[in-house]
């Protein structure tokens, strides 16, 4: 699969508009809708990275669909990449406001306090 498809599929599975994933992995609309259309090249790794980092899957998954090589002993035998989110937690995600994700990182970072220290006290 080429590398536009494979960011198309990726982003309509997330169920992200473009802007929203441009937005994510700091690229224009503009750019990103080139690389969509296999009008983009050999993007750079960092750009794939960017990519890969906000569809939250492995940069190799983007990194093989653009064409560069895998590095030697490394990599998931069978070509599939693990993601450790639930699709449907990530799908909800893309939908909020990006003007509440820092409020959301602080409920979850706190969820996350308060689970560890009930766990210590659950301990005793």
């Amino acid at each position: 699969m080429a590398l536009g498809s494979k960011i198309r599929e990726l982003r309509d599975g997330m169920a992200m508009s473009q802007a929203q994933l441009a937005s994510h992995g700091g690229l224009s609309q503009g750019y990103l809708s080139q690389l969509e259309n296999d009008e983009v090249q050999n993007p750079s790794a960092a750009v794939i990275f960017r990519l890969a980092r906000a569809l939250h899957v492995d940069p190799r998954a983007l990194m093989n669909a653009a064409g560069y090589p895998e590095p030697a002993g490394r990599g998931a035998s069978d070509g599939q990449y693990e993601i450790a989110v639930d699709p449907d937690l990530l799908r909800f995600l893309a939908r909020i406001p990006r003007e509440h994700h820092a409020y959301l990182l602080r409920l979850f970072k706190g969820l996350g306090r308060k689970q560890s220290i009930v766990g210590v006290a659950g301990e005793r």
